[in-house]
């Protein structure tokens, strides 16, 4: 009975860490990197890439969670993962066309995401 109850423990913490993302980068200062040009394109030159030759640990761990972010809505975000990605692509979108489109048409290229959230494409 003991093991039976420490597995059921054991499966109830992988589903609960299942159903949200880390909040371990949720303290990252984003407007340091959106408006860090080398950081950004190192980024984006990650995100678009085929390939994780090209990512740091947190940029491999972003390109992993996009796909899921999206097809969820970012149902597993917590607010102010929803509040950095929408301030992002945002800002892409308004500022830096030339990186959106790329990402866009990776992750997004139906504008399904996109047009689920028409207020990203209105200026702040």
């Amino acid at each position: 009975m003991q093991a039976l109850t420490l597995f059921l423990v054991a499966l109830a913490a992988v589903v609960a860490s299942a159903a949200a993302y880390t909040t371990k980068y949720d303290n990252i200062d984003l407007d340091e990197i959106l408006a860090n040009e080398r950081l950004l394109k190192k980024y984006h030159e990650c995100l678009v890439s085929d390939s994780d030759s090209s990512c740091t640990p947190d940029g491999k761990e972003l390109k992993a969670t996009i796909p899921d972010a999206l097809v969820t809505d970012c149902s597993k975000c917590n607010e102010k993962q929803k509040e950095g990605a929408n301030k992002v692509i945002r800002f892409l979108i308004q500022k830096r066309d030339d990186l959106w489109k790329p990402l866009q048409a990776k992750y997004d290229p139906q504008g399904v995401y996109i047009g689920k959230h028409p207020e990203l494409l209105k200026p702040e």
